[in-house]
């Protein structure tokens, strides 16, 4: 069961696609957090949805709010996903303890190996502001991210 809106959100520690620490608190006090948690690189939901933050970049990395975005795929896969897809925003690699921040944020199926499509608005506070949880083959609307961020 995915953690509640109204909590603080769990610290984590993840390599990016370019094996730099990313810590949820190195954005405390300073930015908004959109936590993002996807099945799978290369798969065309995951291609699709992380493509759409893509094209719509500045509304999620900027001075006010960074985007994260984390699978249980390896830094070396991530990295190959980001350069083929053209994704200049942190994709985080959940692989190694397998799926550890996936379990804290509730969103880790056991069964797959994965995480299903949560995601996460953690105000600069780390706080869970907003939360949307699809299964595997469900597509995430962005634009419900921005309705929420407006609210920030």
């Amino acid at each position: 069961m995915a953690i509640e809106v109204g909590t603080k959100a769990p610290e984590f520690e993840l390599k990016d696609n370019h094996g730099r620490t990313v810590r949820l608190s190195d954005f405390r006090g300073e930015k908004n957090v959109v936590l993002l948690f996807y099945p799978f690189a290369f798969t065309g939901v995951c291609a699709g949805e992380l493509g759409e933050l893509r094209d719509n970049q500045p509304q999620f990395v900027n001075d006010d709010t960074q985007l994260l975005a984390v699978s249980t795929d390896s830094i070396h896969t991530l990295r190959v996903f980001a350069e083929q897809e053209a994704l200049e925003y942190p994709l985080l690699s959940d692989f190694w303890r397998h799926g550890e921040a996936s379990r804290a944020y509730g969103v880790f199926d056991e069964d797959k190996g994965c995480a299903v499509r949560g995601t996460f608005i953690i105000d600069k506070e780390g706080l869970v502001r907003w939360s949307v949880v699809n299964d595997l083959p469900d597509a995430r609307d962005i634009d419900d991210y921005v309705k929420a961020l407006d609210t920030l």
